[in-house]
């Protein structure tokens, strides 16, 4: 007879297959300077692991996100020679879709500038300018922001904070330069904005955890502080250091006439350096007729009326002097770029409702990455490419710095000492008032570095604001200004 005994043994559960990276590659040229250049593009994501361990038994290596990558190798050329750049915006929160389509790559959107905005469905354009002409290129969009995300069934906000953010990248950094057998390379890191935070800390973390010694480091839009940038009660510090940047946008509006703009700036920052943090120190003991010459110096380089600076007590809070400095005109000025402006629909406004220097420039830059990387690049996906997430940027943790100011100088300073080989390049905008110059260059000044250290600092100004690559003369001579840097910092 038959057996009809059902086995009602369970069948094994499937194994989820693991996790792997999707890149793509195709091979690309370009001219610069009658040279051609022939070099691989690579793109995708990268999964990210780690190492787990749980009452002290190992887990394993486990996949915790799904990083995406963009990098430009020159075909041909010697590892051992051939520098190499890993590049980042920051936000928190932002792709590097700005330093990658606005100033290094191989290509560049054409966004035009505050007089003569591109207008959709805008361009894509060679970039002859390119730091490929020099090194090869990594760009890292880090968890939550471009096509970059975390494993289902993790949390992306265990990426949301600052030690974290540090640690993926830089993970980012070693595993990219193991695989491609580049730990002899030269190596940079160029950070822009809170990347440049990223950069710094970056580069005490690279060598004491792993043994990679950065070349340099390119801080474009430089914040090592935060405190030199946080508008709060009972810290004075940026009310001083913004004055510059303030008479700077003041200048470009026409509030200080024929007057030259290195003019401006000179006594924009003596009374910012001295005369501005003396009388905010003083508080109630400042005299009738202090005060009355404090308000007035205040008012003449800022443009802003005396009424006005009286009325906030001599602190001029950012956001508030871009809606205040031209509100007779019905009209605010941009944070990221001053030059910028734009009708503002309430006059009465504290804060503007739109900062025209972002707003005017995003979707050239939104439309040109997404068809580039689909159309040139040959990476296909149906996740949005999350160019700016302020979700990112709210939930962001800094829990590391409780009960104190969240600050890379210690980092930096720490790896400037250990690598006295590393160097700096500082590139500051003039009408940038996200992170306004002269706060850098005091947070520069306070390094922790022997004297001859400092040499290894070099500083670049541009008449252009927070992203200073969409004025065009900028973007130029700024590229001019990398490049150089890279040759003479290589060693090679």
């Amino acid at each position: 007879m038959p057996d009809n005994t059902v086995d009602e043994t369970p069948a094994p559960e499937a194994k989820a297959a693991e996790p792997a990276d999707t890149l793509v590659s195709s091979q690309h040229t370009i001219t610069v300077k009658r040279r051609k250049l022939a070099y691989t593009a690579q793109t995708g994501r990268v999964v990210l692991r780690q190492e787990v361990t749980t009452d002290g038994k190992s887990e394993g290596h486990v996949a915790k996100a799904e990083v995406f990558l963009t990098t430009y190798t020159l075909d041909d050329a010697d590892p051992a020679t051939r520098p190499v750049t890993f590049a980042f915006n920051g936000g928190p929160g932002s792709s590097s879709i700005w330093l990658h389509l606005g100033l290094l790559g191989p290509r560049r959107v054409v966004s035009g500038d505050v007089d003569d905005p591109a207008p959709p469905p805008y361009e894509l354009a060679d970039n002859p300018e390119t730091l490929l002409a020099h090194s090869d290129l990594v760009f890292i969009d880090p968890v939550s922001t471009g096509f970059s995300r975390p494993r289902p069934g993790e949390k992306a906000k265990e990426f949301h904070g600052f030690t974290p953010d540090i640690e993926s990248v830089g993970e980012i950094i070693r595993l990219w330069t193991s695989r491609n057998q580049r730990w002899l390379s030269p190596k940079f890191v160029a950070g822009e904005s809170y990347g440049t935070l990223r950069a710094a800390a970056l580069s005490a973390h690279l060598q004491e955890r792993h043994g990679l010694y950065l070349n340099g480091l390119m801080l474009i839009s430089s914040v090592l502080d935060l405190a030199t940038l946080d508008f709060t009660e009972g810290n004075d510090q940026p009310y001083s250091l913004f004055v510059p940047t303030y008479a700077a946008i003041a200048h470009y509006h026409g509030f200080h006439g024929d007057r030259p703009l290195d003019d401006v700036l000179a006594d924009a920052e003596d009374f910012a350096a001295r005369d501005l943090p003396w009388a905010l120190g003083r508080g109630a003991r400042l005299s009738s007729a202090e005060r009355a010459e404090t308000v007035a110096t205040l008012a003449s380089l800022t443009g802003l009326s005396e009424s006005y600076v009286d009325r906030v007590d001599l602190r001029i809070e950012h956001i508030r002097f871009f809606t205040e400095l031209l509100r007779d005109k019905g009209k605010v000025t941009g944070r990221m770029d001053g030059r910028f402006t734009t009708w503002e629909p309430d006059g009465g406004r504290e804060h503007m409702s739109d900062d025209p220097s972002i707003s005017r420039i995003i979707g050239a830059y939104s439309a040109a990455f997404n068809h580039y990387v689909r159309a040139e690049l040959g990476y296909e996906s149906d996740l949005p490419y999350e160019i700016l997430s302020m979700d990112v940027n709210k939930a962001w943790s800094y829990s590391d710095f409780e009960g104190r100011a969240v600050s890379a100088v210690d980092a930096l300073s720490n790896a400037m000492r250990a690598n006295p080989h590393l160097k700096l390049h500082v590139a500051f905008g003039h009408y940038d008032g996200a992170t306004a110059y002269f706060a850098s260059e005091h947070v520069l000044a306070h390094l922790k570095i022997p004297e001859e250290l400092r040499d290894n600092i070099e500083s670049a100004y541009y008449p252009a604001g927070h992203m200073m690559y969409v004025h065009e003369p900028s973007r130029i001579q700024q590229s001019k200004d990398l490049a150089a840097f890279v040759r003479a910092s290589s060693n090679r």
